[in-house]
């Protein structure tokens, strides 16, 4: 038994049931909330240790719940799975960029959703148990456990998905990788992201970046490195 707590925030109550009876079977605490608002107010209040999190939601939309978490300091670090019917790639990837942990979509396995709360949670804590120390890597300042960025002393307004791809790539200096290596180590296995929006979200990384955004290099056409 696992004793993790579970924020569901959906708002059709037959998906919010068979999700709190499959996870209480499993061995975790689940409680529901229906609309957006609930969900980020309960999850400031009670900080759950994961959130799923339905994405059409009455009012507040999750999208939004989303970003709003992870802005805020107090729940940057709990993690969140979406669900949600939308599957195609850029919706995806609008997912991660907010911030989300894992996208579901609907229908889905409650056993396949039950191995990604357990692979969320097992990775949050991994991270969480990582060395906390910032690095630097010329002019840019790393600090993994704040997910936080400067380039000379100056904060970068990174996604989370973002952030990930530059810890991986700067963590290990002039090592090469493929695309579906850095989505495998960003996100995990079996995710449904093309190696493809590596290409877009290394060049928003780039972009932001500035000057320093020439240290992460295209080797090759296809794998990424920083150097």
């Amino acid at each position: 038994m696992s004793g993790e707590s579970i924020l569901i925030v959906e708002d059709e109550d037959d998906i919010a049931e068979l999700l709190e009876y499959n996870l209480q079977r499993a061995g975790y605490i689940p409680f529901s909330v229906g609309t957006g608002e609930d969900g980020l107010n309960e999850t400031r209040d009670a900080k759950p240790d994961l959130v799923l999190l339905d994405l059409m939601l009455p009012g507040l939309s999750g999208m939004d719940v989303c970003r709003r978490l992870k802005a805020d300091p107090v729940t940057a670090t709990i993690p969140i799975i979406m669900l949600t019917a939308k599957g195609e790639e850029e919706d995806i990837v609008a997912g991660f960029d907010a911030g989300a942990d894992d996208y579901v979509t609907k229908p889905f396995r409650p056993k396949v959703l039950l191995a990604r709360v357990k692979a969320v949670l097992r990775r949050g804590a991994s991270e969480r148990r990582a060395e906390d120390a910032p690095f630097e890597r010329g002019p840019l300042r790393i600090h993994p456990g704040r997910f936080e960025v400067a380039v000379d002393g100056e904060p970068v307004g990174l996604t989370r998905t973002e952030f990930r791809i530059l810890n991986f790539l700067a963590s290990r200096p002039g090592w090469v990788f493929t695309r579906s290596q850095i989505v495998k180590a960003v996100h995990g296995d079996d995710y449904p992201v093309t190696g493809r929006s590596v290409d877009v979200q290394v060049a928003a990384l780039r972009r932001k970046l500035g000057a320093a955004g020439d240290l992460v290099c295209t080797v090759r056409g296809d794998r990424k490195s920083v150097v």
